[in-house]
């Protein structure tokens, strides 16, 4: 499963994102997340290392620079500077300075990249976690299932989940923020079925979201007999969103 040997890492492409530089703040040996996804390509928690050192604010400091600088040497193109990594990235207790300090750098660095953190939006009621996320140009917010049953089909929250809680706090960005949906089809669930997709339509209808990003899966899943959908399918089940005016990013 991936793993990321280095708080920074890359730029790698992404397909969302264009040339990305990824920021892991989350445990280098292990995963840290609240989710435990079916599809996730970090691997199950269990597989984990049960590692759980985080590094500080000023450690990511230092490795941001100092990455930021060598790039800008090398006039490497930055599209993205990406909080991703070995889970999920606002469990890391230092996230909001993390997140001030990486806005300045990329002021005084790289002006021309954008920020982006890739979020389960778990912690986004959170009032020092929103204020973070207000800071970085891409909160990229994920919503895979349009129910509290369809969520713990697919992203099995190891706490309790309220989605209307979730829901809720992403009211707060009035739709200045992504809403990210991973689809696909499996044994126990379907993103396309007439009991999920209705709802998650109903759902970006009440968000608002300045932007939709539709992905399929592209990595090794931990779970087995996994089926992505095709960019021409995707299109058509968002059909009547696109038809609205809502603006929607579909990758294969």
């Amino acid at each position: 499963m991936l793993r990321f040997d280095n708080i920074v890492f890359g730029p790698i492409h992404s397909r969302r994102l264009g040339s990305s530089l990824g920021i892991n703040i989350l445990p280098e040996n292990g995963k840290l997340c609240n989710f435990d996804c079916i599809y996730c390509e970090c691997g199950w928690n269990k597989d984990g290392t049960g590692d759980r050192n985080m590094p500080s604010a000023a450690e990511v400091s230092k490795a941001l620079e100092a990455k930021l600088s060598e790039c800008a040497e090398k006039g490497t193109v930055i599209d993205s500077i990406t909080f991703s990594g070995h889970g999920e990235p606002t469990l890391n207790p230092h996230f909001p300075e993390i997140a001030a300090m990486t806005v300045k750098l990329r002021d005084r660095l790289y002006p021309e990249a954008e920020v982006s953190v890739l979020s389960n939006a778990t912690t986004a009621a959170d009032p020092k976690i929103f204020e973070a996320l207000r800071m970085i140009d891409n909160p990229i917010m994920k919503i895979d299932a349009s129910t509290a049953e369809g969520v713990a089909l697919v992203n099995r929250p190891t706490g309790h989940y309220d989605m209307e809680k979730i829901i809720s706090a992403l009211e707060r960005f009035h739709g200045d923020f992504v809403l990210q949906t991973m689809f696909f089809r499996a044994p126990q669930f379907d993103t396309a079925s007439a009991d999920n997709l209705p709802g998650w339509m109903d759902i970006v209808r009440r968000l608002e979201p300045r932007e939709v990003m539709v992905y399929t899966l592209d990595r090794e899943t931990p779970e087995k007999d996994l089926t992505k959908l095709c960019v021409e399918e995707m299109t058509a089940l968002v059909k009547p969103l696109i038809d609205e005016g809502f603006h929607i990013q579909i990758r294969g």
